[in-house]
């Protein structure tokens, strides 16, 4: 993904919207914005707010970038194609630079789309102090409504990182086996995304027994036990994009009621995966999910699916008031779960699907979801 080829069809698309807004150009500040229009993370970035990075691209299709002395190699190596104007950590001024860099790029008393939803007061007192003519206007739903369509070069890294998810997780659960631990499930959970060639992984979710019903908690030391079920998820991470897959296994023979609970879930898949269309209106996927999933008479999850590409969730939710309409081109996270089921134990099936002209098709897949997976006691 990483370079100007991956990167151009995107920055081409944003120099139309800035066009059809009235925008001279837009500027992408946040971590994950900078990595979907350069094409690559700025390493430091997403861990250090105060290294500031920026990516520019004007409505005639013009780039460049900002970034923090440390960084500077690895932008010209990623970007040798753009203008680079570097700060000084410590002793620079990254708005400073910004605003350098818009004025020679001709825009000192133009109108600019910026992410004020990311920038800080400070931040933006000093770059309007910087830039008296310019008028800064927010360009954060001009961007993300730009996301929620994939490029082919988009789709064709999120079906990898679906797969290896998806691949990592059955790994890791035909690694283990009754008296392994959560972190034993996690090493090896781990072991295969970086095998398969993943660069990181977000949200590592290892949830077993009585923790299972925990949405977002990560693994412990905690012993696997014959009829235990387990919800594993992960998120692989190339070039700042990610795709989440999450699996429920038992150990053994399952609990009471935990068979009739998984086979709604799978008839909650297909549904919602045949109401995935061009066309189709996000809530009204939602009710399909509802109908079905309201027959087990169990607290429902308020969305069963998002979008997802360089954050873990994006626009659109499939939810109650989610008034999108769906359209060809996006990539979606489908996940039917109960975590309150009320005996002791959450289940979960997230797949990673892409909305195409003629309908959904699975991109995550690898494992087989219509049974749940078995640990061996």
């Amino acid at each position: 993904m990483a370079g100007s080829a991956a990167s151009d069809e995107i920055a081409r698309g944003l120099a139309e919207r800035a066009a059809e807004a009235g925008l001279d150009a837009v500027v992408c500040l946040s971590p994950e914005n900078v990595a979907y229009a350069a094409g690559f993370v700025v390493p430091s970035q997403p861990l250090m707010r105060w290294r500031h990075a920026a990516h520019i691209v004007t409505a005639d299709a013009r780039e460049a970038m900002v970034c923090v002395d440390m960084e500077e190699s690895t932008v010209r190596a990623a970007r040798p194609d753009l203008e680079v104007r570097v700060w000084a950590e410590f002793t620079g001024d990254p708005m400073g630079a910004l605003a350098g860099l818009l004025r020679d790029l001709g825009l000192a008393d133009g109108t600019v789309g910026i992410e004020l939803g990311y920038l800080s007061v400070t931040d933006h007192g000093a770059l309007t102090r910087a830039l008296p003519g310019t008028a800064l206007r927010a360009a954060d739903d001009l961007i993300a409504q730009a996301r929620q369509i994939k490029t082919p070069r988009e789709r064709e890294l999120l079906t990898r990182l679906s797969r290896i998810s998806d691949q990592a997780i059955g790994d890791s659960l035909r690694a283990v086996r009754a008296g392994d631990t959560e972190m034993d499930i996690a090493a090896a959970l781990t072991r295969s995304v970086y095998e398969q060639g993943a660069q990181q992984f977000k949200l590592m979710i290892v949830a077993t027994g009585e923790r299972s019903q925990l949405p977002n908690v990560g693994p412990t030391a905690r012993v696997l036990k014959p009829g235990d079920v387990c919800r594993v998820e992960i998120f692989s991470v190339l070039d700042g994009y990610q795709a989440g897959v999450c699996r429920t296994a038992v150990v053994g023979d399952p609990p009471p009621e935990a068979e009739r609970i998984y086979r709604n879930l799978v008839r909650c898949k297909y549904l919602v995966r045949e109401s995935i269309r061009p066309g189709a209106v996000a809530r009204d996927v939602y009710a399909t999910f509802l109908a079905e999933f309201e027959q087990l008479g169990m607290p429902p999850i308020g969305f069963v699916g998002h979008g997802i590409g360089v954050n873990l969730h994006e626009r659109p939710y499939l939810g109650p008031y989610g008034e999108e309409t769906l359209r060809a081109g996006m990539v979606l996270g489908m996940e039917p779960l109960v975590y309150r089921s009320g005996h002791g134990f959450g289940m979960q099936i997230k797949d990673m699907v892409a909305v195409e002209d003629d309908g959904c098709r699975l991109l995550s897949d690898v494992t087989d979801t219509d049974e749940l997976f078995r640990i061996e006691a």
